[in-house]
């Protein structure tokens, strides 16, 4: 397929063979004696010099061309993504194309949703009776661009693929056993598309992984108050060992309700010393936020 002279499609390739074959059949005997003589006369005025530079021509404006396509293919382009998920994303943005799972926190996978949106993007969810639009909002997570579909059955896959056309970050809930072919067949639509998935739950070969692996409530005192906010370390793993496993400190949610990297205060130490402490500082008042 790839050698000097060319390349040909199938069809061009057919023509010529059956070409040959009735200009043999025509011929009789004679034939193959001409196809030798035409041969030998074809070596005899060959260019050795001339084929090679022709050839290095060709394959050279080949590597001009897949690299004019690589450079634009959409999967290589980016969606913006909180700051506090950045350190846990290759790149520090949502890859259009790509596929990310968030097995239990409604919160972090509306948090992946609200940069993009924020920027302008069209955003889906489906299949989450449970994301509040109250928290959606108050997340930076514009309503104008937002397509809710709470229930959509056992059409869910369906659906998802549906909304992949329209929106550029998609946030669904798996409800089923999800084959290899429709992964491959959505994962093609979403980087033709320029779009990127959330599955709310296990996803196959997602790219990335985040996972809350501890957390801490605070605002209860000696048995009464109010939670008030969330220290949370959230953990990104890879597809099959694709990159190390990569952890970060955030607050899920902070005392404000908004999502945001834990940010160490300096606190004095006895002694006239200093050192971090651990808790941000923060106005301690109850919010309702989604879990």
């Amino acid at each position: 397929m790839f050698e000097y002279e060319g390349m040909q499609t199938a069809a061009a390739l057919l023509t010529t063979d059956s070409d040959r074959g009735d200009r043999g059949d025509r011929s009789g005997r004679g034939g193959p004696a001409r196809g030798r003589a035409g041969h030998a006369g074809g070596l005899r005025g060959s260019d050795p010099l001339g084929d090679a530079r022709a050839a290095l021509e060709r394959i050279t404006t080949l590597r001009s061309r897949v690299s004019d396509m690589e450079s634009t293919r959409v999967d290589t382009a980016g969606l913006p993504t909180a700051p506090a998920l950045a350190p846990l994303l290759p790149g520090g943005a949502i890859r259009a194309g790509g596929t990310y799972a968030v097995p239990e926190s409604v919160l972090l996978a509306m948090t992946m949703l609200q940069a993009a949106s924020a920027a302008g993007a069209w955003c889906a969810v489906v299949g989450v009776p449970s994301f509040g639009v109250e928290a959606a909002a108050a997340a930076g997570i514009d309503l104008e661009r937002l397509v809710l579909v709470p229930d959509p059955g056992d059409q869910w896959l369906a659906v998802t693929a549906a909304m992949a056309d329209v929106a550029q970050v998609v946030l669904t809930r798996p409800l089923g056993r999800v084959v290899p072919g429709d992964v491959a067949r959505l994962s093609a639509r979403l980087r033709q598309r320029g779009g990127a998935l959330v599955a709310l739950g296990s996803w196959p070969g997602a790219d990335v992984t985040l996972r809350v692996t501890s957390s801490t409530w605070s605002g209860i005192g000696q048995g009464h108050g109010h939670l008030t906010e969330r220290r949370a370390t959230v953990t990104a793993t890879g597809r099959a060992g694709a990159m190390r496993p990569v952890s970060t400190e955030m607050l899920l949610p902070a005392a404000d309700g908004a999502v945001r990297a834990a940010v160490t205060a300096p606190v004095a130490l006895p002694g006239g010393g200093s050192g971090v402490s651990l808790v941000p500082d923060r106005t301690l008042q109850p919010v309702a936020v989604a879990s």
